[in-house]
């Protein structure tokens, strides 16, 4: 049996969708917080089966029988690492085979501050388990800069603090696509993989593609970390998101979301899909 967790939020539904193709809906297991979210699943044939992160008998019971486990990153930052410690306890315990966990680009070495300080420690958990294991260290999702690029075209102006750095992003899908093909295929165990975009992009480079797919010009404008949070939130982000995200900026705009191994695409078999195509599904409000 193959499991994926967090498969009800916005990577994991993807990576089910995947699955699916690949494999007999039968031998598919989500394991979810809320069970009630995942009815969709349940009428397709996957066994949909609780599971809570803060609660590992609820682990326990959802990892019964499974042989692969993808393992999604918990969304609470802050407390990922005790979650995800339950979730590496209870795989243990129930014999699963192999743990594929959803990590961090460069988790070694990032300087994404607690995102990359909570991966690490997650990565260093896995390992020190003594079981099998798969690291898949997700580049920036491509999806993120979707509010930012609508901002922008509203406004006329995109405003960044990062700089010249290189971002290599892709699309959640193209990453959902390379974890199903991990679960569902050999070779993969003890390997990590550093997943990202075959083409990076710099904040220059996002407003010249807005202008251009919207034939108004868009004004670039540099600041300090400061003023680019206080952006964030004149355009809606939550005054605390908006800090966190202007946070990151300077290791942004040190290179930190680039990377040109090409092992994305490698995993896929095809080209990752272009950072200005997502641009242009996120201006034509398919994402």
């Amino acid at each position: 049996m193959l499991c994926v967790t967090a498969a009800t939020g916005q990577l994991g539904r993807k990576v089910v969708d995947f699955l699916i193709q690949r494999v007999p809906a039968s031998e598919i297991v989500v394991a979810v917080r809320n069970p009630s979210k995942a009815v969709d699943m349940a009428q397709r044939g996957i066994q949909v089966r609780e599971a809570d992160y803060d609660r590992p008998e609820t682990l326990e019971k959802a990892f019964s029988g499974v042989s692969k486990l993808l393992l999604i990153s918990s969304p609470a930052v802050g407390r990922r690492v005790e979650q995800h410690r339950n979730a590496i306890e209870a795989a243990k315990k129930m014999g699963v085979e192999v743990v594929i966990y959803t990590s961090v680009l460069h988790a070694d070495r990032s300087r994404l501050g607690v995102i990359a300080e909570e991966h690490r420690k997650t990565e260093e958990l896995l390992v020190d388990s003594g079981l099998n294991y798969t690291i898949l260290r997700n580049g920036w999702y491509a999806e993120n800069y979707a509010p930012i690029v609508k901002a922008a075209a509203a406004k006329g102006e995109l405003v960044t603090s990062a700089g010249n750095g290189r971002i290599s992003a892709a699309p959640r899908r193209d990453f959902a696509e390379a974890a199903a093909i991990v679960l569902t295929t050999d070779g993969h165990v003890g390997k990590i993989y550093e997943l990202a975009g075959d083409e990076a992009f710099t904040m220059r480079d996002l407003a010249s593609e807005i202008s251009k797919l919207t034939g108004r010009e868009i004004s670039y404008r540099e600041v300090s970390q400061e003023d680019y949070a206080r952006w964030l939130i004149d355009v809606g982000f939550p005054e605390p998101f908006a800090h966190f995200l202007a946070s990151i900026e300077s290791a942004i705009a040190e290179d930190e979301l680039y990377d040109e191994s090409h092992q994305l695409s490698q995993l896929l078999g095809r080209p990752t899909t272009p950072w200005r195509q997502v641009v242009a599904e996120i201006l034509r409000g398919e994402i």
